[in-house]
């Protein structure tokens, strides 16, 4: 369990320092906002999305090493999605890190090195953020997301 761990926090680490899909996407159609007053994690997310599926998706702001990590893994397991696909994703996301449950098979590997931020309940917020700015963008709401 503990090389596990290890391996999870490396790949938490490098998507932290190496975000992936960073920095603005000019022909984006869909944006949102987030912010996590605990920490101050600001996050803008932006989608380009044609006919119902997330062709590109980009993220910018500042935040936390687990804040930019979830957004890193978050926009490399979207693309290409449908919406439909990301608002399943996003619910199954949300539950692994609130409810404590386990993921289904079907769910992104990638995406599981966030499931031991549950047991720091404060981080969750960091983790989630930009899920709910991901679910604010895909409804089309311009009200700035707060994790509060």
């Amino acid at each position: 369990m503990t090389d596990l761990r290890e391996l999870y926090q490396e790949v938490i680490f490098d998507h932290n320092r190496h975000p992936r899909n960073a920095g603005p996407l000019p022909d984006a159609n869909r944006s949102a906002e987030g912010f996590n007053p605990l920490c101050g994690d600001r996050l803008k997310l932006y989608l380009k999305v044609e006919d119902g599926i997330i062709k590109d998706i980009r993220f910018e702001g500042a935040g936390c090493a687990i804040s930019t990590a979830s957004a890193s893994l978050m926009t490399e397991s979207l693309k290409g999605k449908t919406e439909a696909q990301a608002e399943t994703l996003f619910k199954e996301f949300h539950t692994l890190l609130t409810e404590k449950a386990h993921a289904p098979a079907s769910f992104p590997d990638k995406l599981r090195v966030l499931q031991n931020v549950r047991e720091f309940p404060a981080r969750v917020k960091c983790a989630t953020l930009c899920w709910h700015t991901l679910y604010a963008a895909l409804a089309n709401n311009s009200q700035p997301v707060s994790t509060e």
